[in-house]
């Protein structure tokens, strides 16, 4: 679909609205299409007006939203309100042409729950906030309930925070091979595996002086948490030697908890369970998407269920206090009925920590390179009706969610837990709650300051070679950290 935008650029908002309504469509800005909408947003003497006319399938319909903008309104909130009534423009023509209301409604964005926690400091109740996720953004009742839920659950974490505290992250961009859906960075290690020792030792480097940055700003590391990639395509040594590091670098000893995704079953050995209780480690994540054989076959992945049942075992057996497992709702060949099968068996580890995603189309997998059938948006649907009440009657509860571009159905991915089990660090990030300390390939350091609404971002370099080739970038990143908790004024407690 053509988009043609006047008076604005918000793009993002637009393209998650077209999504969530013409989930085969995709946006494009030059040439012809006999698909497309005009959205345009003018300013009157008291009010600001969206229009979006709308022509799909050789339907044309036209959506237009107002909203006055007080004067002293500052600019972060004059921007946020016009692009919300742009959004809600092209809602309404969408809605008009195709006489449906996706689950979001007319709400986008990557973090709801941020929205939602926002109404609540406020001081408003939640059954207020019910009432303006509803009237406001048109949100079904079953996605208002979990965004209220994930929420409260942010607002609970932040209560817990002091200004000195942040998390750190360290990215680990190796797999042993690339799963069909991700468009991560990571490195297959059958192709990069020479680079996995000069990357380490390039790692090394950066943890000492981001550890003595850390020290000299005053700051306290509150959670940590390894990804990629998979971090366990190390070997138990480097393991093992990575972590002592970390241990003896930093000051660990206030945090709450300590993630290293184990997440390809077949890269989890007993000896790498054990380096990393050795080190600390209290959660572990296990990440199965799919229990069903055909599936894993056609992402790409070389085990099968039988071998996710052995790691869990192992799991089980090495004594983590919380285990989480992540499961992918809409995967190729995969079927309504083969993820009911995986969320029950998964629900029956007993780990206390199960994440739920929704599949998301990116333009570097290779499902939209090599065009493999996905289940439709109907079925995803199913697959995510089922999860919710399962998990509940299960015992957990929702504590996180976000959301992504390309997300088949436009939905979401949700971090549920039972009783104890909750990943602070997830929230953290999630609801920018505080500081992300970034080190490695392919992540990025946010760097917030919640007293003053502040949020500043420094991208780290993505490929394992150009970051062991680029040493300057890591020290300009860390400079920019130094630069923002050096200007910034005390911070009253949080």
């Amino acid at each position: 679909m053509k988009l043609i935008f006047r008076g604005h650029d918000f793009r993002y908002a637009v393209e998650q609205s077209l999504l969530a309504f013409f989930p085969d469509q995709r946006p494009v800005y030059d040439g012809e299409d006999s698909d497309a909408a005009v959205v345009t947003l003018s300013a009157g003497r008291q009010l600001h007006t969206a229009a979006t006319t709308l022509t799909v399938g050789g339907r044309t319909a036209q959506g237009i939203s107002r909203i006055e903008i007080p004067a002293g309104t500052g600019p972060y909130e004059q921007e946020r309100l016009k692009q919300r009534i742009v959004k809600l423009s092209f809602f309404k023509a969408a809605q008009s042409i195709t006489g449906e209301t996706p689950a979001w409604g007319a709400l986008t964005g990557i973090r709801p729950a941020k929205l939602a926690a926002g109404l609540l400091e406020e001081g408003k109740s939640e059954a207020e906030t019910d009432r303006i996720l509803r009237s406001a953004y048109f949100v079904s009742p079953a996605r208002r309930k979990l965004c209220i839920q994930c929420a409260q659950a942010g607002l609970e974490a932040k209560k817990e925070l002091l200004p000195e505290e942040i998390s750190l992250y360290v990215g680990i961009p190796f797999c042993p091979t690339r799963c069909a859906y991700c468009s991560f960075v990571s490195n297959s290690v059958e192709k990069s595996f020479h680079w996995v020792e000069p990357y380490l030792t390039a790692l090394s480097a950066e943890i000492d002086s981001a550890a003595a940055m850390v020290r000299d700003l005053g700051l306290r590391v509150k959670s940590f948490y390894m990804g990629g990639g998979t971090p366990t395509t190390l070997s138990a040594d480097q393991l093992d030697r990575l972590l002592g590091q970390l241990g003896e670098a930093f000051n660990l000893s206030g945090m709450v908890e300590s993630t290293v995704e184990a997440g390809r079953p077949d890269t989890i050995t007993r000896e790498k369970l054990d380096a990393l209780r050795r080190n600390g480690v209290t959660r572990v994540s296990v990440n199965p998407q799919s229990m069903e054989d055909h599936v894993l076959a056609a992402i790409g992945r070389r085990h099968s269920g039988d071998e996710i049942r052995r790691a869990v075992a192992l799991v089980q057996e090495a004594g983590f206090p919380h285990v989480n497992m992540d499961l992918i709702a809409g995967l190729p060949e995969d079927t309504p009925a083969g993820f009911r099968r995986t969320m029950d068996e998964v629900i029956g580890f007993g780990t206390d920590n199960i994440t739920v995603h929704t599949l998301s189309l990116k333009k570097g997998s290779r499902i939209t390179l090599e065009g493999t059938r996905i289940p439709t948006v109907e079925e995803v649907a199913e697959m995510l009706d089922y999860a919710d009440p399962a998990l509940r009657n299960a015992g957990f509860s929702p504590y996180y969610l976000y959301r992504q571009k390309y997300m088949s159905g436009s939905f979401e991915n949700v971090g549920w837990c039972r009783p104890g089990g909750t990943g602070w660090y997830n929230i953290y990030i999630m609801e920018e709650l505080h500081s992300i300390l970034s080190l490695g390939a392919g992540g990025s350091t946010k760097m917030v300051d919640p007293v003053h609404n502040r949020i500043e971002r420094v991208f780290n370099l993505k490929y394992p070679q150009e970051y062991v080739q680029r040493p300057e970038k890591i020290a300009a990143n860390q400079e920019a950290f130094r630069a923002f908790y050096s200007n910034q004024k005390p911070m009253a407690h949080v």
